[in-house]
């Protein structure tokens, strides 16, 4: 089965654009010209994964972040200005996976969306030897079948970017993951981002962790080197 994209911009070019390429990809892509009307669509019929603008009327990109981050983890692409910085480090602590400059280019965004997806399925442990597997690390249970969390007991309830970061660093407690270990482990080879998405992902993780138990640490800084998790 097709995977859904749902494509939201009060821009009807990007919008008519942006699809017909989606759609030659092979995805089935529904679209919303506002936040207010995706919102609603949204939560009558889930998509595989949300493409926002930041900038829209009645209800911009992070207001409908907020909202659809209040029921769901489905994956997230910002589209922002040049201008928006803070805005993409906003939306990035609020559960935004990624997000791309405008103007920008279709195939850059395709592989994006592609890359998104193939994270989904590898934190879902779909076209693995073992599917079922489960990584345990003290108080940590990942259980990669389930896109599962847990922490002492306590479900925590990560996006696939934050899902497969933490994978990353407790398959090796003790071993320092530098920022572009990390980029790979949960981006791809062939992503670029900047250090500050990693470091974001990584304080919203601290402070989900920190929900369920105040003394979580488990995650170490390295200043000038990168993270680890504590044996």
């Amino acid at each position: 089965m097709a995977h859904t994209i749902a494509l939201v911009d009060d821009d009807r070019n990007i919008l008519t654009s942006v699809s017909i390429a989606l759609e030659a990809e092979g995805y089935e892509v529904r679209t919303y010209s506002d936040g207010d009307e995706a919102l609603r669509g949204l939560s009558t019929r889930p998509a595989d994964l949300a493409v926002l603008d930041i900038k829209m009327p009645r209800m911009d990109g992070l207001e409908l972040l907020q909202r659809l981050r209040q029921t769901s983890a489905m994956p997230v692409i910002f589209l922002t200005s040049k201008d928006d910085e803070t805005d993409e480090l906003t939306g990035l602590r609020m559960g935004a996976d990624d997000y791309i400059k405008k103007p920008f280019s279709q195939r850059l965004l395709i592989e994006r969306i592609k890359a998104l997806l193939r994270r989904g399925e590898l934190a879902q442990g779909k076209g693995t030897a073992d599917p079922g597997q489960t990584l345990v690390r003290g108080e940590l249970v990942l259980d990669g079948a389930r896109h599962l969390c847990t922490w002492k007991g306590r479900e925590i309830d990560l996006t696939v970017t934050e899902f497969l970061l933490v994978k990353a660093l407790a398959q090796r407690p003790g071993h320092v993951k530098n920022r572009d270990q990390l980029m790979d482990a949960a981006y791809g080879e062939h992503i670029y981002v900047d250090d500050r998405t990693i470091d974001s992902h990584i304080k919203r993780l601290r402070k989900k962790f920190k929900s369920a138990d105040p003394d979580f640490a488990q995650i170490e800084t390295l200043y000038g080197v990168g993270y680890k998790y504590r044996d």
